[in-house]
């Protein structure tokens, strides 16, 4: 999933500033730890993992926050004498993907689990 994801977000040119650059430096942090939890698995390690989970998870509320205000903002150029719930639901099928940044908690979620599972083993 993290392969993938990142993937995408490089083919749709999600580089091009900051705040885009969040996810992949998120995805690529949780790689690098997730490849170090393999081999190491001490308890700093496993608070690494989660603090990056959480960064992540948050990174996946604010891109969907970013990505709502930039369709709302662009349905009201379009038709400015709409009224909010009509702008908001126009909002969710914009043309920025409104809901893909869930895509981040849901990978926060399969780390947090992956990290309940080891810690049942030990």
């Amino acid at each position: 999933m993290m392969l993938g994801t990142v993937l995408e977000l490089y083919l749709i040119n999600h580089y091009e500033t900051a705040l885009q650059l969040i996810p992949i430096l998120c995805i690529g942090s949780l790689m690098l730890i997730l490849i170090i939890l393999f081999f190491i698995r001490t308890k700093l390690i496993r608070v690494i993992f989660k603090v990056i989970l959480v960064i992540s998870a948050l990174s996946g509320f604010y891109g969907v926050y970013l990505h709502l205000v930039a369709n709302y903002e662009f349905e009201i150029e379009m038709t400015p004498t709409a009224n909010n719930w009509d702008l908001f639901s126009e909002s969710l099928s914009g043309a920025l993907p409104a809901l893909a940044p869930f895509s981040m908690i849901i990978l926060a979620l399969i780390g947090y689990s992956y990290l309940k599972l080891i810690n049942q083993k030990q």
